[in-house]
């Protein structure tokens, strides 16, 4: 006999958010950092057993709403996929000396007489290179600090100028695990989202360069004789650095480009990684194994060391050794946990319909595109503010709006880029979000006395609803496609 059904109340679709939100807050006040190793993953679940709660006196089975929670969870799968490629591919790259090599050279370009604007672009290059603004801001950023706090530059704005780099990169790198986190939310690929990002995100980086620049010479910056040979150094003594290496990033980039399916290209870069490795790397291919005399043994433990859990390049300097660690794929399981239990959430929330009440009270105002994407933006900072987490105001909010952008025409990387320029960029510019309050941390510069410098997290938000209402560039579906 058919279940008769009753239409949930926006106060019904409240609670279960509500209910995630203080349980994310207890957990960033009581465990910090370490919030997001489960505690926040058992937050969307007891979240989403609230909504089953709620769904279920509304009278929907539990077959209905696990049919749903199997479609949503389905929908990520290929992003899933993605993420484990991506973490053995860090890895070999980083064995192989490709990312070391890239961070090598970004330093490089370093300029005292245009610091700012170097400090930025440097951060800019480790951070795409990594896929972290964490580790860039607390290795090469902690060194950038100190190179400018020596030129006597304020702090606040050198902070400003190396989190500015350092988010771009997280932003835009496919190692990212919030670059991949927002496709996944929103229904796109991974690819796909880097490319449309750029439309609004190379403007906003190009203007945030051209104030440091600017800005860089209104200073009295007088070369000390500090710089970053530390860090070159210690690079340099670890690694084989050469030119050749970079034939490996080209060629996947080559694949990519003919259209070869993502998760086969990255699988393949990966093992192209570990063959560099191979031969540029003999000398630590057995130190990271712990073999000496067989070579072919080495190589094997090493590669699939580096492609599957951790492996941290030492160092003199502990700090520079932090930004030399890769954790392969066990280092993406965190962010497949946390996919799996928000899709799970997103899942029994919209099995009863609870997403699209939501939804449908916000759209009321949001009458253009340009209004539904500064809902949806103001939507995800409003998340950094109370649920204090980057992943929370993607995955949150991108369940929430996935049909709506759909049933308005928008394809769904219009969504993906708009939780990118919001969601993950402000994390950092709130003192209680984790972001906010590591960044601070790491940097001994408080989140306050640096956030108004951070021009490229400031304007990201302010780029994507402004091109937004302009219609630039605004994808939509075909009639197909709807």
């Amino acid at each position: 006999m058919q279940t008769s059904k009753k239409v949930p109340t926006l106060y019904h679709a409240l609670i279960p958010i509500l209910v995630l939100i203080t349980l994310l807050s207890i957990n960033v006040v009581v465990l910090g950092n370490d919030a997001i190793s489960g505690a926040n993953q058992i937050a969307l679940l007891l979240a989403s057993g609230i909504a089953g709660i709620i769904a279920f006196r509304c009278g929907f089975t539990w077959e209905e709403i696990e049919g749903s929670i199997i479609k949503s969870i389905s929908s990520a799968m290929g992003a899933m996929l993605i993420l484990l490629a991506i973490g053995s591919l860090s890895g070999t790259w980083l064995l192989s000396g490709i990312v070391p090599s890239m961070i090598y050279y970004g330093l490089k370009i370093l300029n005292p007489t245009i610091f700012l604007f170097a400090a930025c672009v440097v951060c800019c290059i480790v951070s795409l290179a990594t896929g972290s603004s964490w580790s860039t801001v607390a290795t090469v950023g902690i060194a950038l600090l100190g190179i400018g706090k020596a030129m006597d530059i304020h702090e606040g704005v050198i902070a400003g100028a190396i989190i500015s780099g350092g988010y771009f990169g997280d932003k835009m790198s496919p190692l990212s695990d919030t670059t991949n986190l927002a496709p996944a939310m929103a229904g796109t690929d991974l690819f796909t989202h880097i490319k449309y990002m750029m439309y609004t995100t190379i403007p906003t980086l190009i203007i945030t360069l051209i104030i440091f620049f600017v800005w860089g010479f209104t200073l009295d910056t007088t070369d000390t004789g500090t710089d970053s040979s530390a860090v070159l150094t210690a690079i340099e003594s670890r690694f084989n650095l050469s030119p050749f290496l970079f034939i490996v990033p080209l060629l996947v980039i080559v694949m990519i480009v003919k259209k070869v399916p993502v998760f086969p290209a990255l699988l393949v870069g990966a093992l192209l990684g570990g063959i560099a490795a191979i031969i540029f790397q003999p000398g630590l291919i057995q130190t990271v194994s712990n073999i000496e005399g067989n070579f072919l043994k080495a190589s094997f433990i090493a590669v699939m060391n580096a492609m599957t859990t951790t492996i941290n390049i030492q160092t003199a300097d502990p700090m520079i050794s932090e930004l030399l660690t890769s954790k392969g794929m066990s280092g993406m399981l965190n962010t497949i946990w946390l996919i799996l239990c928000a899709m799970i959430f997103g899942g029994v929330m919209e099995s009863a319909g609870l997403l699209k009440i939501i939804a449908e009270r916000i759209i009321r105002f949001a009458h253009s595109t340009g209004s539904l994407v500064a809902s949806t933006a103001a939507t995800c900072i409003f998340f950094n503010f109370t649920a204090s987490d980057q992943y929370m105001a993607i995955a949150v909010p991108g369940r929430m709006y996935a049909d709506t952008f759909r049933k308005r025409g928008l394809k769904p990387e219009l969504l993906s880029r708009t939780l990118e320029d919001s969601g993950t960029v402000t994390s950092v510019l709130i003192p209680w979000n984790t972001c906010g309050a590591t960044q601070a941390n790491v940097l001994g510069v408080a989140t306050m006395v640096y956030a108004p410098y951070c021009f490229f997290c400031i304007i990201s938000p302010l780029m994507t609803v402004l091109q937004a209402y302009l219609n630039y560039k605004i994808r939509r579906l075909d009639v197909a496609e709807k």
